[in-house]
């Protein structure tokens, strides 16, 4: 079966997808986005975006990625909708197939995402982006001298539990183990501070409130007794879960996300990787949207040495 040709796939429309295919467009690179859902990525879970330089006061997060959405489209890049069924690679060009189809492209970007590991409890998803958040820096704002929840107990929870003791002066750490998973240091830093109380073999069995979270029920692991605490805010940090199922023979590190170079190069020539799939230090929109212009500079390069090689577009 025949398959469309581009000059640049992208697989995955958020932050990082759509800054790229707005970059390699204009550009003059053919583009195509695909993505099995709504545009934004993680975006679309915030309800206030106020920490993006430029958008100010906040939009919400939806607002934000149907604007981006609308902008790529504006510089050309095509976006559409269908689920990716694999990748493979035959000579200078990427093949990908999908429920729509088989499309094919000199350079190809993985900007899958990583989704955040959910608890699975009642009133989850129900009350996210009413109080329930997995983003401390983006949604901690929302919640200044309120009384917050923060559940895990690894070096995300604490540092963000740190970082949440600044803006309130009642934040309590629920973790299900009797000690902190963290780094020595991290967690030093959080035990020395007086605004955290940390709950020890805890678990967290419901959130509770109607249009917003007014409690949550807490579990002791060891005696099965239940307590119900007061709460404004739940922020969960229970890992994240990088989408690399597409890509299985790339490198990872611990965590699971994809090694690159600061070229978003993978080992694989043409095969780039951004956004919060890609192992880095720092997950944001904005460095998502850096790490996908990156990118697209770096497409547009290979793109270009592939039309000139002496083998052309024979291949």
């Amino acid at each position: 079966m025949d398959s469309q040709l581009y000059d640049y796939i992208i697989i995955g429309a958020g932050a990082a997808g759509l800054a790229s295919g707005q970059y390699s467009a204009r550009a003059g690179l053919n583009t195509l986005i695909i993505d099995f859902t709504a545009s934004g990525g993680q975006a679309l879970n915030i309800a206030s975006l106020e920490n993006y330089p430029g958008i100010f006061p906040g939009i919400t997060g939806t607002e934000f990625a149907a604007r981006m959405e609308r902008q790529t489209a504006a510089f050309g890049a095509q976006i559409i909708q269908t689920g990716v069924q694999f990748i493979d690679k035959k000579e200078n060009r990427f093949v990908v197939g999908t429920q729509s189809g088989l499309f094919s492209s000199y350079a190809l970007l993985i900007a899958t995402g990583a989704t955040h590991r959910e608890l699975g409890v009642p009133g989850e998803k129900e009350l996210t982006g009413t109080g329930v958040s997995y983003c401390a820096t983006c949604d901690g704002p929302f919640f200044k001298n309120r009384k917050i929840i923060v559940v895990g107990g690894g070096d995300s929870a604490c540092d963000e539990a740190v970082y949440l003791a600044t803006l309130s002066p009642d934040i309590t750490l629920v973790h299900r183990r009797g000690q902190l998973r963290a780094q020595k240091a991290v967690a030093e830093k959080l035990l020395a501070n007086a605004a955290v109380s940390i709950r020890y073999n805890s678990i967290l069995k419901e959130i509770r409130g109607s249009g917003h979270v007014s409690s949550v029920l807490l579990a002791d692991v060891l005696s099965g007794r239940e307590t119900e605490l007061p709460a404004d805010a739940v922020f969960i940090f229970a890992g994240m879960i990088p989408r690399t199922e597409l890509v299985p023979m790339l490198p990872v590190d611990e965590g699971g996300y994809i090694k690159t170079n600061e070229k978003m190069e993978t080992g694989i020539p043409g095969l780039f990787c951004a956004g919060d799939v890609r192992s880095k230090v720092f997950r944001q929109l904005i460095t998502a949207a850096a790490d996908g212009a990156v990118a697209a500079y770096e497409a547009e390069k290979y793109v270009y040495s592939v039309k000139h090689s002496p083998a052309g577009d024979a291949a």
